[in-house]
């Protein structure tokens, strides 16, 4: 089983028992979430700790979202409450990246992937090697903007 699975089913657990019922819903939310990527295709398999990232990615994606809908509808208690919930997911992510450690991952996969003077067209190649590195770390508009950049486009 991954471990970040494992982590958050133990997490979810001692919520449970501490009557904690924003970790014990946003925990339930994002093993639910999950479990529905497990099963979605063709053959239900487990999901490796960087395929449960980018599910926990998603739904943070998605509380922000959320946040932002609530407070512009004026709705500050909602707002507040998916907030929350986002933090909460932010616990199990790994470290953001600042804006100098992107410059310096994206330098060094332009070097890498040989894109110095190619120009757009190797966007794609770059994005391809950094995307490891950046997975949950980095939101991807922001990533792709800084290839961009510096591929002087």
């Amino acid at each position: 089983m991954p471990r970040l699975k494992d982590h958050l089913r133990r997490d979810l657990t001692t919520a449970m028992k501490a009557r904690d019922s924003l970790r014990s819903s946003t925990l339930r939310m994002a093993l639910t979430a999950v479990t529905n990527a497990e099963v979605a295709g063709a053959q239900a398999r487990e999901l490796t700790d960087d395929e449960v990232t980018r599910v926990l990615v998603a739904e943070a994606k998605k509380r922000r979202e959320a946040a932002a809908a609530y407070a512009a509808a004026d709705r500050p208690e909602l707002a507040d409450k998916e907030r929350a919930e986002a933090d909460l997911l932010a616990d199990y992510l790994p470290r953001p990246l600042t804006a100098d450690e992107l410059v310096e991952l994206v330098a060094a996969a332009v070097e890498q992937t040989g894109a110095a003077g190619e120009g757009m067209r190797a966007m794609g190649p770059v994005m391809s090697a950094l995307r490891p590195q950046v997975i949950g770390r980095a939101d991807g508009g922001v990533v792709a903007a800084e290839v961009r950049r510096q591929l002087g486009a």
